[in-house]
């Protein structure tokens, strides 16, 4: 796929280039700023955006207001944010902008080199990747709202795979059971969450966003 990387680290941007480049995918554009990220892909959008969620000039949000704007103007561009710690209204906000083509990895995760990739290729496609220890971040940090206590342990973890973007056929892989089983607890969920009807709304998305607490 054809990738744009924006990281304001010299050292990690070259890294990603070479990694991406070696993996067999196309790098149209390495930047170190939100503004030449934003020029970059107004010039020629690429397959999907890898962005570090803080850049310059300030250091603190620009890649991620970058990245939503690209998911708004560019809707068919798959975003795939770093970010050094976990900052929860930075994955809330991507999670409720477009659950398709969107992912929030931790920096460490780079290092992982086959995870890294897995989860740049879900999103390419158009799926999510949320780092589970993102998940886990987000779901500590408050009470957990009612209808959440009425799962079961296994519908817990079903629906903790589903945070992290995986698909049913990868949840049943991770969890040793069959994908009908993944299916009857997915429609536990919904039905516990009381998402059995939402027209026009992916049940899928709003039991994540239930999850998370957004």
């Amino acid at each position: 796929m054809r990738v744009i990387i924006a990281e304001d680290s010299a050292l990690l941007r070259e890294g990603l280039v070479r990694l991406l480049e070696d993996e067999g995918h196309t790098v149209a554009a390495a930047v170190g700023d939100a503004a030449a990220l934003l020029d970059a892909v107004a010039a020629d959008p690429p397959d999907t955006v890898v962005a570090d969620v803080r850049m310059p000039p300030t250091h603190t949000d620009e890649g991620l207001r970058a990245a939503v704007r690209i998911r708004r103007e560019h809707p068919g561009v798959g975003v795939l944010v770093l970010s050094q710690y976990v900052e929860r209204r930075y994955a809330v906000e991507l999670f409720t902008e477009n659950t398709e083509g969107v992912g929030y990895l931790l920096k460490d995760r780079v290092v992982e080199v086959e995870e890294f990739l897995s989860a740049l290729e879900r999103v390419g496609a158009g799926g999510a990747a949320f780092d589970p220890e993102v998940v886990r971040h987000l779901l500590a940090g408050g009470p957990r709202p009612d209808p959440l206590q009425r799962l079961t342990g296994r519908e817990r973890e079903v629906l903790d795979l589903m945070a992290q973007g995986h698909t049913n056929a990868s949840i049943a892989e991770r969890l040793f059971v069959s994908q009908s089983a993944v299916e009857k607890h997915a429609n536990a969920v919904f039905a516990k969450l009381d998402l059995g009807s939402a027209p026009g709304y992916s049940r899928r998305v709003l039991a994540v966003l239930r999850y998370i607490g957004a």
